[in-house]
Protein backbone atom coordinates (compact mmCIF):
# COMPACT_ATOMS: atom_id res chain seq x y z
CA UNK A 1 0.00 0.00 0.00
CA UNK A 2 1.30 3.44 -0.93
CA UNK A 3 2.11 5.81 1.98
CA UNK A 4 1.05 9.45 1.57
CA UNK A 5 3.26 12.05 3.22
CA UNK A 6 2.07 15.72 3.51
CA UNK A 7 4.87 18.25 3.70
CA UNK A 8 4.20 21.65 5.39
CA UNK A 9 6.40 24.71 4.88
CA UNK A 10 8.80 25.40 7.68
CA UNK A 11 7.97 28.47 9.86
CA UNK A 12 11.06 30.68 9.78
CA UNK A 13 9.47 33.64 11.67
CA UNK A 14 11.22 34.71 14.91
CA UNK A 15 9.68 33.57 18.19
CA UNK A 16 7.22 35.96 19.88
CA UNK A 17 8.78 38.35 22.35
CA UNK A 18 7.71 38.11 25.95
CA UNK A 19 6.13 41.07 27.83
CA UNK A 20 4.12 44.09 26.62
CA UNK A 21 4.20 45.22 22.99
CA UNK A 22 6.74 48.00 22.18
CA UNK A 23 4.07 50.71 21.58
CA UNK A 24 2.99 50.51 25.22
CA UNK A 25 6.30 51.98 26.37
CA UNK A 26 5.85 55.04 24.15
CA UNK A 27 2.25 55.46 25.30
CA UNK A 28 3.26 55.23 28.96
CA UNK A 29 5.95 57.88 28.44
CA UNK A 30 3.42 60.21 26.85
CA UNK A 31 0.91 59.80 29.70
CA UNK A 32 3.64 60.44 32.28
CA UNK A 33 4.72 63.62 30.51
CA UNK A 34 1.12 64.85 30.36
CA UNK A 35 0.70 64.19 34.08
CA UNK A 36 3.85 66.20 34.86
CA UNK A 37 2.62 69.02 32.62
CA UNK A 38 -0.70 69.35 34.46
CA UNK A 39 0.98 69.13 37.84
CA UNK A 40 3.18 72.07 36.85
CA UNK A 41 0.15 74.05 35.67
CA UNK A 42 -1.56 73.43 39.00
CA UNK A 43 1.52 74.50 40.95
CA UNK A 44 1.75 77.77 38.98
CA UNK A 45 -1.93 78.59 39.39
CA UNK A 46 -3.01 80.95 42.19
CA UNK A 47 -6.08 79.55 43.94
CA UNK A 48 -8.31 82.25 45.44
CA UNK A 49 -10.62 80.68 48.03
CA UNK A 50 -12.73 83.83 48.35
CA UNK A 51 -13.31 83.96 44.61
CA UNK A 52 -14.33 80.30 44.65
CA UNK A 53 -16.87 80.98 47.42
CA UNK A 54 -18.14 84.01 45.54
CA UNK A 55 -18.55 81.98 42.35
CA UNK A 56 -20.29 79.20 44.23
CA UNK A 57 -22.70 81.68 45.78
CA UNK A 58 -23.45 83.23 42.38
CA UNK A 59 -24.28 79.82 40.91
CA UNK A 60 -26.59 79.03 43.83
CA UNK A 61 -28.37 82.37 43.47
CA UNK A 62 -28.81 81.89 39.74
CA UNK A 63 -30.63 78.61 40.32
CA UNK A 64 -32.76 79.99 43.14
CA UNK A 65 -31.19 77.88 45.86
CA UNK A 66 -32.28 79.00 49.31
CA UNK A 67 -29.24 79.63 51.50
CA UNK A 68 -29.02 80.25 55.21
CA UNK A 69 -25.72 81.98 55.81
CA UNK A 70 -23.98 82.90 58.98
CA UNK A 71 -24.07 86.61 59.60
CA UNK A 72 -20.42 87.15 58.67
CA UNK A 73 -19.95 84.49 55.99
CA UNK A 74 -20.15 86.96 53.12
CA UNK A 75 -17.99 89.65 54.67
CA UNK A 76 -14.54 90.30 53.32
CA UNK A 77 -13.80 93.79 54.59
CA UNK A 78 -15.12 95.51 57.71
CA UNK A 79 -14.25 98.99 59.00
CA UNK A 80 -12.29 97.65 61.97
CA UNK A 81 -10.32 95.14 59.88
CA UNK A 82 -9.47 97.60 57.14
CA UNK A 83 -8.15 100.18 59.59
CA UNK A 84 -5.63 97.78 61.12
CA UNK A 85 -2.10 98.86 60.23
CA UNK A 86 -0.89 95.35 59.54
CA UNK A 87 -3.52 94.83 56.82
CA UNK A 88 -2.01 95.55 53.39
CA UNK A 89 -4.39 96.99 50.79
CA UNK A 90 -4.19 97.83 47.13
CA UNK A 91 -5.69 100.98 45.61
CA UNK A 92 -9.04 99.32 45.00
CA UNK A 93 -9.36 98.17 48.61
CA UNK A 94 -8.36 101.62 49.84
CA UNK A 95 -11.17 103.09 47.76
CA UNK A 96 -13.61 100.63 49.30
CA UNK A 97 -12.32 101.53 52.74
CA UNK A 98 -12.94 105.21 52.06
CA UNK A 99 -16.50 104.46 51.01
CA UNK A 100 -17.11 102.24 54.05
CA UNK A 101 -15.85 104.91 56.44
CA UNK A 102 -17.88 107.63 54.71
CA UNK A 103 -21.11 105.62 54.98
CA UNK A 104 -20.37 104.77 58.61
CA UNK A 105 -19.78 108.45 59.38
CA UNK A 106 -23.12 109.40 57.80
CA UNK A 107 -24.96 106.72 59.74
CA UNK A 108 -23.36 107.84 63.02
CA UNK A 109 -24.65 111.39 62.53
CA UNK A 110 -28.15 110.29 63.50
CA UNK A 111 -28.99 108.06 66.46
CA UNK A 112 -31.80 106.28 64.58
CA UNK A 113 -29.73 105.36 61.53
CA UNK A 114 -26.77 104.36 63.70
CA UNK A 115 -28.90 101.78 65.54
CA UNK A 116 -30.87 100.48 62.56
CA UNK A 117 -28.16 100.33 59.88
CA UNK A 118 -24.80 98.71 59.25
CA UNK A 119 -22.12 98.61 56.56
CA UNK A 120 -19.75 96.00 55.15
CA UNK A 121 -17.79 95.41 51.95
CA UNK A 122 -16.78 92.65 49.56
CA UNK A 123 -14.80 92.45 46.32
CA UNK A 124 -17.59 94.01 44.23
CA UNK A 125 -18.60 96.93 46.40
CA UNK A 126 -20.09 98.12 49.69
CA UNK A 127 -23.42 97.19 51.28
CA UNK A 128 -25.37 99.46 53.60
CA UNK A 129 -28.04 97.39 55.37
CA UNK A 130 -31.08 98.87 57.14
CA UNK A 131 -33.86 97.27 59.19
CA UNK A 132 -37.11 97.19 57.25
CA UNK A 133 -38.89 98.44 60.38
CA UNK A 134 -37.03 101.76 60.12
CA UNK A 135 -38.43 102.32 56.62
CA UNK A 136 -41.77 100.48 56.43
CA UNK A 137 -44.70 99.38 58.52
CA UNK A 138 -45.15 95.58 58.91
CA UNK A 139 -46.63 94.09 55.75
CA UNK A 140 -46.43 97.42 53.90
CA UNK A 141 -44.26 98.95 51.17
CA UNK A 142 -45.22 102.55 51.98
CA UNK A 143 -42.34 104.58 53.38
CA UNK A 144 -42.66 105.72 56.99
CA UNK A 145 -42.37 109.46 57.78
CA UNK A 146 -38.79 109.11 59.10
CA UNK A 147 -37.53 106.94 56.24
CA UNK A 148 -36.12 109.97 54.44
CA UNK A 149 -33.27 110.20 56.99
CA UNK A 150 -31.79 106.94 55.75
CA UNK A 151 -32.63 107.41 52.08
CA UNK A 152 -31.14 110.90 51.96
CA UNK A 153 -27.85 109.43 53.20
CA UNK A 154 -28.02 106.87 50.41
CA UNK A 155 -28.48 109.71 47.91
CA UNK A 156 -25.51 111.62 49.36
CA UNK A 157 -23.20 108.65 48.80
CA UNK A 158 -24.40 108.25 45.21
CA UNK A 159 -23.72 111.91 44.47
CA UNK A 160 -20.24 111.77 45.99
CA UNK A 161 -19.12 108.51 44.34
CA UNK A 162 -19.34 107.00 40.87
CA UNK A 163 -20.93 103.77 42.04
CA UNK A 164 -24.05 102.00 40.80
CA UNK A 165 -26.76 101.09 43.31
CA UNK A 166 -28.82 97.94 43.75
CA UNK A 167 -31.65 98.19 46.29
CA UNK A 168 -32.35 94.68 47.63
CA UNK A 169 -35.46 93.82 49.63
CA UNK A 170 -35.44 90.91 52.11
CA UNK A 171 -38.09 89.44 54.40
CA UNK A 172 -38.24 86.69 56.99
CA UNK A 173 -40.36 83.56 56.63
CA UNK A 174 -43.36 84.96 58.51
CA UNK A 175 -43.96 88.45 57.15
CA UNK A 176 -47.55 89.70 57.31
CA UNK A 177 -49.33 88.88 54.06
CA UNK A 178 -52.30 90.62 52.45
CA UNK A 179 -54.35 90.72 49.28
CA UNK A 180 -51.98 93.38 47.93
CA UNK A 181 -48.86 91.36 48.78
CA UNK A 182 -49.87 87.68 48.70
CA UNK A 183 -46.30 86.47 49.14
CA UNK A 184 -42.94 87.69 50.37
CA UNK A 185 -41.80 88.03 46.78
CA UNK A 186 -44.29 90.82 46.08
CA UNK A 187 -43.62 92.49 49.43
CA UNK A 188 -39.81 92.48 49.19
CA UNK A 189 -39.88 93.67 45.57
CA UNK A 190 -42.37 96.45 46.33
CA UNK A 191 -40.25 97.69 49.23
CA UNK A 192 -37.12 97.79 47.10
CA UNK A 193 -39.00 99.62 44.35
CA UNK A 194 -40.49 102.09 46.83
CA UNK A 195 -37.06 102.99 48.22
CA UNK A 196 -35.66 103.28 44.70
CA UNK A 197 -38.52 105.55 43.64
CA UNK A 198 -37.69 107.95 46.47
CA UNK A 199 -34.02 108.00 45.42
CA UNK A 200 -34.88 108.80 41.78
CA UNK A 201 -37.45 111.46 42.68
CA UNK A 202 -35.41 113.25 45.35
CA UNK A 203 -31.82 112.58 44.31
CA UNK A 204 -31.73 113.33 40.60
CA UNK A 205 -29.68 110.14 40.07
CA UNK A 206 -29.57 108.65 36.58
CA UNK A 207 -31.78 105.57 36.36
CA UNK A 208 -28.98 103.81 34.46
CA UNK A 209 -27.11 103.59 37.77
CA UNK A 210 -30.03 102.10 39.72
CA UNK A 211 -31.70 98.71 40.12
CA UNK A 212 -34.23 97.19 42.53
CA UNK A 213 -34.72 93.51 43.32
CA UNK A 214 -36.71 91.47 45.85
CA UNK A 215 -35.32 88.27 47.38
CA UNK A 216 -38.23 87.45 49.73
CA UNK A 217 -36.91 85.09 52.44
CA UNK A 218 -34.38 83.24 50.25
CA UNK A 219 -31.24 84.93 51.60
CA UNK A 220 -31.47 85.07 55.40
CA UNK A 221 -28.53 86.33 57.40
CA UNK A 222 -29.39 83.98 60.25
CA UNK A 223 -31.91 81.21 60.85
CA UNK A 224 -35.53 82.30 61.14
CA UNK A 225 -35.98 80.56 64.50
CA UNK A 226 -36.30 83.48 66.95
CA UNK A 227 -37.95 86.88 67.00
CA UNK A 228 -34.57 88.62 67.10
CA UNK A 229 -33.25 86.63 64.15
CA UNK A 230 -36.34 87.33 62.07
CA UNK A 231 -35.88 91.03 62.74
CA UNK A 232 -32.31 90.79 61.40
CA UNK A 233 -33.50 89.07 58.23
CA UNK A 234 -36.15 91.75 57.54
CA UNK A 235 -33.92 94.31 55.89
CA UNK A 236 -33.29 96.59 52.94
CA UNK A 237 -29.78 96.52 51.47
CA UNK A 238 -28.27 99.36 49.46
CA UNK A 239 -25.44 97.78 47.52
CA UNK A 240 -22.98 100.26 46.00
CA UNK A 241 -21.57 98.33 43.08
CA UNK A 242 -18.24 99.17 41.46
CA UNK A 243 -18.92 100.54 37.96
CA UNK A 244 -15.89 98.74 36.54
CA UNK A 245 -17.56 95.34 36.92
CA UNK A 246 -18.98 93.84 33.74
CA UNK A 247 -22.38 93.06 35.23
CA UNK A 248 -24.24 94.30 38.26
Amino acid sequence: MAKIVILTPKDNSPPAEEGLPPWMATFADMVTLLLCFFVLLLSFASNDAEKFKELLGSVRNAFGVKMERKEADHLVLTPSDLQRKEVKMDSNEKRLLGLVLRIKALLDEDNATRKSSGVNADHDGVTMSTDSASLFQPGSAKLKPGANKTLNKVISILKENNYNLVVRGHTDTSETRSAKYPSNWELSSARAASALRYITEHGGISTKRLKAVGYADTQPLVKNDTVANKRKNRRIEFFYHKPARDSW
